[in-house]
């Protein structure tokens, strides 16, 4: 099956996020219809895509109903969006794409769905996950595969997945995410869509997420256009801002600066594969045409232990994992019940525990070696992932350990760097595979550097429109 969705005629159109926000505000389309639109959307795809991990129509429906907006009202209000499982809403539980345990419901708003709330955003629910997002590809032998709108026999990427794959289908706008290894930015590739992930502390994080000896982890969203996520992070740092980290503020358009720009299209472990290193070289061409000054460099300015470090990184966080949700869960906690990477990771680190100091220092110590390199470019161009979007079943969870392993490291080549590092990096869907699938080229920049990344992305945007699946 191919190119699954639901844009149509209804309240929602074929509005991105601020597009909807005007129409919301000039009184053309009413708060209550565009919820119940988005609603009727969600159940319309959800059976073909699987992006739905709990619903709660009521409770936006009950946000959505009475007068127009007011004025004063926050930004977002009466847009439709969901929060990926992972994050706490006070009310609904939280699984982290597991069903390893009986469901509860979270006694609080985590810290990062109370800022995006704050935005004025209509929740309608969660999205559905990879198991505790260590894997690209969410394919769970129970809950079921998510699917990719553009053609369901491939996977929407991970661990965000079903935020992507609803983000692309024009169930909503615009949809939550975080980035682990890729997780904003392998879906926003996978799915045709903006992925930004920013720099480490830009958003608030949950307690759990933030107690990791290396804070991997980021929040942000996906969207279809480079305004609707500039807006996102415009409207959150009026709510809340790092006071260690350049504001970001309201970027609307291109820098008129010309960037010295690296592009890289080998991983420190291969070379991306052939169609995709030609796609990123007519990026870098495209950026040339720009202006803008582009040099070749054959690898990223990595230690060459990274990829074995970050595996067993992964690992002690896998194995916290699962201590913390049995400590949490309590009986109904079902070890069994984990898919074979999830296990597997943990294994491997138990073995390597003695390992685990010097592979932290190592990872620690990452960001020096990009920090230099970031005093000779602007920017690095590299594509999102080293490979086509690939079928559902390639990255069983199913199988082998060693096998998911393998083809995890060889798929997610570039994105974890910056994870490490805290550098802020974005998937644009600037290509498209001899299959007909989006392909997404990312961009990285220093720390605390997104305004330079979103300026870019509108200049590439105006000189490369990228399709919508309603579009082909």
């Amino acid at each position: 099956m191919r190119h699954v969705h639901a844009f149509g005629d209804d309240a929602l159109g074929n509005f991105d996020t601020v597009g909807l926000v005007e129409a919301i505000k000039s009184g053309q389309v009413g708060r209550a219809e565009v919820v119940e639109a988005a609603i009727a959307r969600t159940e319309a795809v959800n059976p073909a895509l699987n992006g739905l991990a709990l619903q709660a129509f009521d409770r936006a429906r009950a946000e959505a109903a009475g007068t127009p907006v007011p004025p004063g009202t926050a930004f977002f209000s009466g847009v439709p969006t969901f929060i990926k499982d992972n994050v706490d809403i006070a009310g609904l539980p939280t699984m982290f794409g597991t069903d390893a345990w009986a469901p509860r419901p979270a006694p609080l708003d985590g810290e990062f769905s109370e800022l995006y709330l704050a935005t004025g955003f209509a929740l309608l629910g969660k999205t559905q996950m990879s198991e505790y997002g260590f894997s690209a590809s969410a394919e769970h032998p129970r809950l079921g595969p998510v699917r990719n709108p553009w053609n369901t026999d491939c996977t929407a990427g991970a661990s965000s997945s079903g935020s992507g794959a609803f983000v692309a289908a024009g169930v909503v706008p615009i949809a939550h995410a975080n980035d682990g290894g890729g997780s904003i930015r392998i879906p926003a590739c996978c799915n045709g869509l903006v992925g930004l992930k920013p720099s480490r502390g830009r958003l608030p994080l949950d307690k759990n997420m933030r107690r990791m000896p290396v804070r991997l982890v980021t929040n942000g969203v996906v969207t279809r256009s480079v305004r609707d996520t500039a807006a996102f992070y415009r409207e959150a740092e009026r709510i809340w801002r790092h006071p260690k980290l350049p504001p970001i503020g309201d970027v609307k358009h291109p820098g008129k600066r010309r960037l010295k720009i690296a592009v890289i299209t080998r991983s420190l472990e291969r070379e991306c594969g052939a169609e995709l290193r030609e796609l990123t070289l007519k990026t870098a061409g495209l950026l040339e045409e720009l202006g803008h000054h582009v040099d070749h460099v054959e690898t990223p300015p990595v230690p060459g232990s990274f990829v074995t470090d970050f595996v067993l990184y992964w690992g002690l966080l896998a194995a916290g994992q699962i201590i913390r949700s049995r400590r949490a869960i309590g009986r109904t906690f079902d070890r069994t019940r984990l898919d074979n990477l999830t296990r597997g990771l943990d294994r491997h680190a138990r073995r390597n525990m003695h390992r685990l100091p010097q592979a932290i220092m190592r990872l620690r110590a990452t960001r020096r070696h990009t920090a230099r390199f970031a005093r000779t470019y602007d920017a690095v161009l590299t594509p999102t992932v080293a490979d086509e979007t690939p079928r559902i079943g390639y990255l069983d969870p199913t199988a082998d350990y060693e096998q998911i392993m393998g083809r995890l490291q060889s798929w997610v080549a570039f994105t974890p760097v910056q994870n490490v590092t805290g550098e802020p990096a974005i998937s644009l869907p600037l290509a498209e595979s001899s299959d007909g699938l989006p392909v997404g080229m990312m961009l990285s920049t220093d720390f605390g550097q997104e305004v330079r990344l979103l300026e870019l992305a509108y200049e590439l945007e105006e000189a490369r429109p990228w399709p919508r699946i309603d579009q082909t």
